[in-house]
């Protein structure tokens, strides 16, 4: 009898699941997916972290913007033209940092699919 357990909501799952699909064949492509699955990581982390930085400062920039316009002195407010077209910059990049991870973890998941074959 094959050994299972149950989740919350009662459906079985088989924790031999992943070996009786792939049979011997797992341990050969583990090394090969360790490596893949570390450069996964290493894009998503590093475009991750690039992303937060740009959002970071354009959460100092909008606190700024702010301050600055509830001062409602001239020049403050006259600051906040250049400030808002940085952040609009800023918004610009990070659509450009997702676009960028999506590609690059695509071109991933791809070598690890056609390695795979």
């Amino acid at each position: 009898m094959e050994s299972s357990s149950q989740i919350s909501d009662g459906t079985a799952v088989n924790p031999n699941f992943s070996s009786e699909i792939h049979g011997g064949e797992e341990e050969e492509t583990v090394e090969e997916e360790s490596i893949c699955d570390s450069e996964a990581w290493e894009i998503l982390s590093k475009s991750f972290a690039e992303v937060q930085s740009v959002l970071d400062r354009n959460r100092r920039l909008i606190r700024q913007v702010n301050d600055n316009h509830r001062s409602k002195i001239p020049h403050n407010l006259a600051v906040n033209v250049k400030l808002i077209r940085e952040i609009n910059a800023n918004i610009s990049t990070v659509s450009g940092l997702y676009s960028n991870l999506s590609a690059n973890f695509s071109t991933v998941v791809r070598r690890r699919l056609s390695a795979g074959k």
